[in-house]
Order: structure tokens, then sequence, then C-alpha cells
């Protein structure tokens, strides 16, 4: 039982960020919600199979919510970054990390913390 509480931390800290990178993109709105809470349930079991995986709850769940949102609704976040082309969505790097950020994959670039979108 002394594990329950760290695992039920990180899942809501993970639920916390994603929450406010939506908010950042103006779309949180209650069935894009319903998304990010349907990933944290999926996401409770693997962290209870794997608790060292905790600390990768986050940039697991922000991937889980953007596949949900691209099946869905469509990219998501789109970049900021390129002004011309084709617009296309952020990544998530590293794919299983500690520090997960949004990244740019056609530039290269940082654009932000995940749960820190402008």
């Amino acid at each position: 039982m002394d594990d329950v509480e760290p695992l039920e931390q990180a899942l809501h800290t993970a639920r916390a960020l994603v929450l406010a990178d939506l908010a950042a993109r103006d779309v949180a709105h209650a069935e894009v919600v319903s998304l990010v809470e349907e990933a944290v349930r999926q996401r409770r079991w693997w962290v209870e199979q794997w608790p060292q995986g905790a600390e990768y709850v986050a940039g697991l769940i922000a991937q889980d919510v953007q596949d949900a949102l691209l099946e869905q609704y469509g990219r998501w976040p789109l970049c900021p970054v390129c002004a011309s082309g084709e617009p296309h969505a952020l990544e998530v790097e590293p794919e299983l990390g500690s520090d997960p950020h949004w990244v740019c994959g056609k530039a290269g670039i940082v654009v932000a913390p995940v749960g820190r979108l402008p």
C-alpha cells in the first residue's frame, strides 16, 4: 500500500500537465477532457505493473491524448515554430523519459516542457 500514494501522485501530476497544455491551446472541452481521463485510466494499470515507470507517465499520457485527438479531431498541438509548409503537430521527446518536452520534429526545436505550452 505504500506505493499507491506516489503512483497516484504521478498520475494526478500527469493529468494536470496535459490539461494545462490543452487549456493553453483552448481545446480543453469536455469531450477532450474525457480523452485525458481515459488515458489516465489506462496508464494507471501500466504504472501499477511497473512502478519505476511513474516518472515517465506524464510524457506517455501526453502521447496517448495526442494519439486519441488525432483519431477523433486532428493534429494537436500544432507547431507554433514553423510558419510555412504543411501544419504539423509537435512531438513528445523523449518518447520514454522523465523530463518530456514538446518538440518540433522538423526544426529540431524544443518548444516547451509538457504542461507549459505557450
